[in-house]
């Protein structure tokens, strides 16, 4: 089902994700964590090094797959989560950047436009947990696509929500955070992996990066 109306969404700001607001921690949602986890694709895998392909049908089925991937992002404690990361090489990602905001979802998302002034934050990833790296990425940026009804839509954000979107359009294009940290990051973090290790980039001495795990 398809409209030519276009929905436009506009973000001034930087939306915070605040840990300390986050539901306390019980055995139940350290289970149906332990559960999500188990269910996202991990580094290794070649589907994390694929594009996804564009979506064509919008039916039924679309809707029931987004709300299993939002109720594996929140399993998770992630705020976003590509198709691949569940094992479909289909182009749709979901969000929510805060518990307050609602969550959202985007087809065949293009990245039309992205701001010259960048911001360095270290980010982690569902799919390669215990590594978070420094990631530089523009800070507001304008995306296109659908709707889960295949309705034209027009996203303009900006600061952690403009983060989020792109770390998982990177995912449905087969980039991963690995692929944007600087060079020494990178070599140090896959050595950390290949030896099961955990990894986040040492900043004594400097003005420590904001960290946001995606």
């Amino acid at each position: 089902m398809n409209d030519d109306s276009e929905e436009t969404v506009e973000d001034g700001g930087e939306a915070e994700f605040d840990l300390e607001q986050a539901p306390e921690i019980d055995e139940e949602i350290l289970r149906r964590r332990d559960e999500a986890m188990a269910r996202i694709v991990q580094y290794g895998d070649p589907l994390l090094r694929s594009r996804a392909s564009e979506i064509g049908l919008f039916d039924d089925g679309l809707e029931v797959e987004a709300r299993e991937m939002f109720s594996l992002m929140r399993d998770a404690f992630g705020c976003g989560l590509a198709a691949n990361q569940v094992g479909r090489l289909r182009r749709i990602l979901v969000f929510q950047s805060s518990e307050d905001e609602e969550p959202g979802a985007l087809v065949n998302p293009v990245m039309e436009w992205a701001s010259g002034e960048t911001e360095t934050m270290t980010e982690g990833c569902l799919s390669i947990p215990g590594v978070v790296l420094d990631v530089e990425r523009p800070v507001e940026a304008t995306f296109t696509g659908l709707d889960l009804t295949g309705r034209p839509v027009r996203w303009e954000m900006a600061g952690l929500r403009a983060r989020i979107i792109q770390h998982e359009l990177d995912h449905l294009d087969g980039v991963l955070i690995l692929d944007r940290a600087p060079a020494d990051q990178r070599r140090a973090a896959m050595r950390a992996l290949r030896r099961g290790e955990t990894w986040a980039p040492p900043h004594e001495g400097e003005e420590e990066t904001e960290e946001v795990a995606i």
